[in-house]
């Protein structure tokens, strides 16, 4: 566990802004020596996956939930308004460059780096090794939608996923493991980060609520520490 009254001095007013700051998905800046908590490694299967989601043989199929507007006080939300958003959708791109894998959702016009294959102050983008490992430095969920992910490269890939509530830890992570035949469909408030290929670049169809609420974990700053998973 992460101390941060022994790693970091900053006034506690401080460090409770960092935590709500917008996040740089692109240039995380995350400190050095971080430790790692191993994922468990499990194939996605429908009843592995139960709880989670479900597997999707046809996206044209996959209904999204869109969750209604929470109501303020004692009076409830109107039952014909508050779910009203629909979906967006687009191309989601993973894509290996070195020890940093970086990730595009054309759906809501996100860019991130999503894992690392080294510690990230060793990470380098001069090489085309093939990554043995993924390094997770961050995680979120969605109150307001699910979210579709289908391969268009039917290649395998991996999703790490926890189960809903705000206590979340890393240690309540699973790395889910797909041979590409299938796709993904997630609940809401279900923890995620997007997709992540095994090497290369690989594509994705997504689809997802569209207001795209986001509830963020950092697990470097806040457990100082990486999700790790061997690939």
């Amino acid at each position: 566990m992460y101390d941060r009254g022994t790693h970091d001095n900053r006034p506690k007013a401080l460090l409770a802004y960092e935590m709500h700051a917008p996040i740089d998905y692109l240039n995380p800046n995350l400190p050095a020596r971080l430790a790692h908590v191993r994922m468990p490694l499990v194939d996605a299967t429908p009843e592995t996956i139960h709880g989670y989601g479900r597997l999707v043989e046809d996206p044209e199929e996959c209904r999204i939930e869109i969750v209604r507007w929470p109501a303020q006080g004692s009076r409830p939300i109107d039952t014909d308004t508050g779910d009203q958003g629909g979906t967006t959708e687009g191309v989601f791109i993973c894509e290996w460059r070195g020890d940093i894998l970086y990730g595009r959702n054309q759906a809501v016009d996100g860019h991130y780096i999503l894992a690392y294959a080294q510690a990230p102050e060793l990470a380098r983008t001069d090489h085309a090794d093939t990554p043995v490992r993924m390094l997770l430095w961050h995680a979120n969920y969605h109150p307001d939608g699910g979210q579709m992910f289908f391969p268009i490269d039917r290649r395998a890939f991996y999703v790490p996923l926890a189960l809903p509530g705000d206590d979340v830890t890393p240690q309540r992570f699973v790395c889910f493991r797909f041979d590409g035949r299938q796709g993904l469909y997630i609940h809401p408030n279900i923890w995620h980060e997007g997709v992540f290929g095994l090497e290369g670049t690989q594509r994705f169809f997504d689809r997802q609520g569209a207001v795209h609420a986001r509830v963020s974990v950092d697990f470097a700053r806040e457990f100082g520490c990486l999700l790790e998973v061997p690939i």
